[in-house]
């Protein structure tokens, strides 16, 4: 009989404590409590330039935000700096998963919201005040693995649906070997990662496996959270792309799905995925920018990368979204919302690709600016 697991339950024995990456960013400057999500190292980019115009902020200004883990540690590198540079406004982010940012948002608990999955009209209209979506990054999702001695790795979309599926149980299965003749897979059973919680990253994950795979969509299907087969195998979760990461860190034969900026972060060696047209493409900011230029963005800034067209394309791509409203009944907080969102587009793009992100292409930048200018009438967004 198949046995079902959901991709939102708790997982079991696995981390509660643990620094996930190497630097844990402290917001307390900021107005705001610690999250631990990843390194801010910011050396070789110019994120603390002062902003063309400072925003006319009447004193202190607090913006609190909630959700996904995937942008966490950009976003909390963008309100680090950004406060360095006006310091009435502070912006304390909360790295909390997809789902739960949708949720804090749509309650009206906090003043932006943030998922990599963009929200849908029904849960739109629930919001009475309004919602703006504005993709303000990108990125890659990778399958990340635990497997000393192995690099190189090379997954066709055969093996790596196998992989979740629970069929494919062994790392020097014929479907994993038949694709990798030059490396020595162990024999050893897979560990498979998978999130815990209510999960942007899982959501785009299963839309492109539901996209390329008719049995996946049948059966599991696509959702922040969803229900995997674990008739065989072995299946762990993980809370948060952190908690992800360090799953895969500490179980030997283990591999998961996160974010490229944990893996790359944490020096996770990552498998080259099989691409709609049969190349396997390594996970590189150039083929996450290819993946976006294969995409156009539409005029409602919504668009699914569910199984991108292009030679050099690599697969899994997404956009992340920041939700904001479209009425602040504090006008100071209208201006600080179009002032944070304003250094993201500027400044802040350029800490993304140190930190494993993909910088927004012009294009969208005016694009987003041109969304978020009604969120306040006393503030004009400017893109450089």
């Amino acid at each position: 009989m198949l046995k079902l697991l959901k991709f939102n339950q708790s997982p079991s024995g696995l981390i509660s404590s643990l620094s996930i990456l190497a630097l844990t960013v402290s917001l307390a400057a900021c107005g705001g409590g610690t999250t631990d999500t990843g390194s801010t190292d910011t050396a070789g980019t110019d994120t603390a330039s002062a902003p063309a115009e400072k925003p006319p902020l009447q004193g202190n200004v607090a913006l609190t935000g909630a959700g996904a883990s995937f942008p966490a540690p950009l976003y909390q590198n963008w309100f680090v700096q950004l406060n360095e540079v006006v310091p009435e406004l502070q912006v304390n982010y909360q790295s909390v998963g997809s789902g739960a940012g949708v949720e804090q948002f749509s309650s009206e608990t906090v003043d932006f919201g943030a998922s990599d999955v963009a929200m849908k009209d029904e849960e739109i209209a629930k919001v009475n005040r309004g919602v703006i979506l504005l993709p303000m990054t990108a990125g890659s999702i990778v399958f990340a693995y635990n497997l000393p001695g192995v690099e190189g790795l090379k997954l066709s979309r055969e093996a790596y649906v196998g992989i979740m599926k629970g069929d494919i149980t062994n790392w020097n299965d014929p479907k994993i070997a038949e694709v990798n003749p030059d490396l020595k897979l162990p024999n050893e059973p897979i560990t498979v990662v998978h999130r815990s919680d209510g999960s942007g990253t899982t959501g785009v994950f299963t839309k492109h496996l539901s996209a390329i795979n008719p049995e996946w969509e049948t059966a599991i299907g696509q959702g922040k959270s969803v229900e995997g087969p674990t008739s065989k195998g072995k299946f762990i979760g993980g809370k948060g792309n952190e908690g992800g990461t360090a799953a895969i860190q500490q179980n030997q034969g283990a591999i998961g799905y996160v974010e490229y900026g944990y893996a790359k972060n944490n020096n996770l060696n990552m498998a080259s995925l099989e691409n709609q047209s049969g190349n396997y493409i390594e996970p590189t900011d150039e083929a996450a920018s290819a993946t976006l230029d294969a995409v156009v963005l539409p005029e409602n800034l919504r668009a699914f990368i569910t199984d991108p067209e292009g030679d050099d394309s690599y697969p899994i791509v997404t956009y992340s979204w920041i939700m904001a409203y479209k009425d602040y009944d504090d006008p100071q907080k209208a201006i600080a919302m179009e002032a944070m969102i304003e250094y993201g587009l500027n400044q802040g793009q350029e800490a993304s690709k140190t930190l494993g992100y993909v910088p927004l292409p012009p294009s969208v930048r005016q694009k987003v600016a041109a969304a978020a200018d009604q969120i306040s009438p006393d503030y004009t967004i400017k893109v450089n």
